[in-house]
């Protein structure tokens, strides 16, 4: 029996993560109508907000870890979440999608382990890691690139750079956004999203060039080193900080005001408000959603990162 290939979807808070793989499910399921694609979602806050929006997509089984990063404090649920989805789901493919502020490389690193065990147990690999695909927000990258150590190193621990948001910036800011990841010395391939949407055979098939080599002994961030042990729990809690709130109205069936709603989005300060989700009932047509801007196209823009190959 073949391995399940996982792919894991990383990304900064309010990237396009989960757009993308909403964008991808169609696509699978017009080459094989019975493609059986598994999420498990992690989330640094309480609320099990994206679980509800894919349960919706067609998604064959979906599993949220929840109140902590899966890179870090959660990475030893990780082994009895994949247990369960492919106990349950029986999928063709498992997608993990990351925290906003989470380390796919170590992530990467115990997918592989967990690979190498099961292999050890039954003589045959369970999962395989297909590859890391980082989405980064051209629109808002620059911002928080210059202060985020963690989209630094999503950026640069990844097979494929999925650059998002892009279509309301000018040809300059992008350049000074390729130039950025540039910076970060990396040989990564790159594609534009057009709206959230990527042709699935970029993102699945990658093989994991580099994700599948690192192992436990890879330098990746703070948190692996010797007397460093607290150091990656205290950049997320320097960099996130979540908030849950849930409305009630007078009745069971009380809508949210859509005008209120945006006046109160456009005053949210963009240097301080990464991303906002949520599920809510809205009354007035003026409100759009992430799906709005989440239709497929029939191409998209490729190309390398210098000296990519």
């Amino acid at each position: 029996m073949s391995p399940i290939p996982i792919t894991i979807i990383t990304g900064f808070l309010g990237s396009g993560k989960t757009t993308l793989i909403l964008n991808l499910l169609p696509q699978l399921r017009a080459s094989n109508p019975s493609y059986r694609l598994a999420l498990l979602k992690n989330e640094f806050g309480d609320l099990a907000v994206d679980s509800q929006l894919a349960s919706t997509s067609s998604i064959t089984g979906v599993r949220e870890m929840l109140n902590g990063c899966i890179c870090c404090n959660l990475v030893g649920s990780l082994s009895s979440a994949l247990e369960e989805l492919t106990n349950t789901a029986k999928p063709d493919r498992i997608v993990i999608e990351t925290s906003g502020s989470a380390f796919p490389a170590t992530l990467a690193m115990e997918v592989n382990r967990l690979a190498r065990e099961s292999k050890a147990e039954t003589g045959e690999e369970k999962w395989m890691l297909d590859g890391v695909v980082s989405v980064v927000d051209v629109e808002n990258w620059q911002g928080y690139e210059d202060t985020s150590y963690t989209a630094k190193i999503q950026a640069r621990y990844t097979d494929l750079i999925v650059f998002n948001k892009w279509e309301k910036c000018d040809e300059r800011r992008f350049d000074e956004c390729l130039d950025r990841v540039g910076d970060l010395e990396v040989d990564t391939a790159w594609v534009k999203s057009d709206k959230g949407w990527v042709d699935m055979n970029l993102v699945f098939g990658i093989d994991g060039g580099l994700a599948r080599k690192l192992t436990g002994t890879d330098e990746t961030h703070g948190g692996n080193e010797p007397g460093k042990e607290g150091e990656h729990n205290h950049d997320h809690q320097s960099e996130v900080e979540v908030l849950s709130v849930t409305l009630k109205g007078k009745s069971q069936n009380s809508a949210i005001d859509g005008g209120k709603l945006m006046e109160f989005l456009e005053k949210a300060p963009k240097e301080e408000v990464y991303r906002i989700k949520a599920v809510l009932d809205v009354n007035g047509a003026s409100v759009r959603n992430s799906d709005d801007d989440a239709k497929a196209a029939t191409e998209s823009q490729t190309g390398s990162l210098p000296g990519a190959k």
